[in-house]
């Protein structure tokens, strides 16, 4: 067994399937992956982890009722993230932003998560074709991984308080296997946090500005074969490293950092778009 500690959802005992998980380098790399990609080089107080999503999504996933199976794919969902999360769709103007999508497979498969799920009953296969519909719902509705970042990231932005998004937890349940909410009221406040977020964080012209610059800086040096295509499975800190090497990687994130091609940037307006994410919560009947 082992006990994992969350923001939102508190210290929760595990079996020991997500030990065995929780201490395979594949999903330990995701610690040192920026949730909100580049906007930690502009605000250094948005800085939590890809894994401590990963983990959010799994303890959302078993708070409200959902299977192991169900729990393990919320664990791994975002395995095959790149360095700096969605900056890989960036780089690739990926527009779904689904770039981790699909290499997840093969991510998968390369590591050494296989053999422990065998070990514990369970089979890749399960994985790779199983229904997960808790974990995953098509954009408006509401599941585990949309309400946990949408609540985690909230609350990192300060946008929402711990206790709110702790306090939302009791406003959710499972009707016919979906996450729906208890009352309109709520509803209507998870919707608008959503927005908000959209405005504040995924939409904010200075974040923008950082994830499209230092998108743009990555993808400038794999043209001229100064980074490797495989260096964005490593991690951030490998990654900014590697950068920081090159003398002029050294001054675009010093670059960036300092805001010294934002103002230019709100003249021109961005290359980038952002892809929209939206909710649209049901209530329960």
């Amino acid at each position: 067994m082992i006990k994992v500690s969350d923001p939102i959802y508190g210290t929760v005992e595990l079996p020991q399937v997500f030990e065995d998980l929780l201490n395979t380098t594949a999903l330990n790399r995701l610690k040192k992956i920026h949730h909100s990609g580049a906007i930690f080089l502009v605000n250094p107080g948005i800085c939590h982890s890809r894994l401590e999503h990963s983990i959010g999504v799994m303890l959302l996933v078993r708070f409200v009722g959902g299977s192991e199976l169900e729990q393990i794919a919320g664990l791994l969902h975002d395995l095959s993230h790149t360095v700096f999360s969605h900056v890989g769709d960036y780089i690739f103007d990926n527009k779904e932003e689904n770039y981790h999508e699909q290499l997840f497979e093969d991510v998968l498969k390369e590591s050494g998560i296989p053999e422990i799920l065998r070990t514990h009953g369970y089979e890749l296969e399960q994985l790779l074709k199983g229904s997960f519909p808790i974990l995953e719902q098509p954009l408006p509705r509401l599941c585990a991984d949309r309400l946990d970042y949408t609540l985690r990231d909230a609350m990192h932005a300060q946008l929402i308080s711990r206790a709110q998004a702790r306090a939302f937890l009791n406003e959710i349940t499972l009707q016919d296997g979906l996450i729906v909410v208890k009352s309109q009221e709520s509803a209507e406040w998870i919707d608008q946090v959503c927005k908000h977020i959209n405005q504040e964080i995924y939409n904010k012209p200075l974040y923008v500005y950082a994830n499209q610059e230092l998108a743009l800086l990555i993808r400038k040096f794999i043209d001229s074969g100064q980074i490797k295509e495989s260096d964005l499975m490593k991690d951030d800190t490998f990654m900014l490293n590697k950068i920081r090497s090159i003398p002029q990687g050294f001054d675009g994130i010093k670059a960036i950092k300092q805001q010294r091609g934002f103002a230019r940037f709100l003249r021109k307006g961005p290359s980038l778009q952002i892809k929209t994410r939206q909710l649209r919560a049901m209530v329960k009947e």
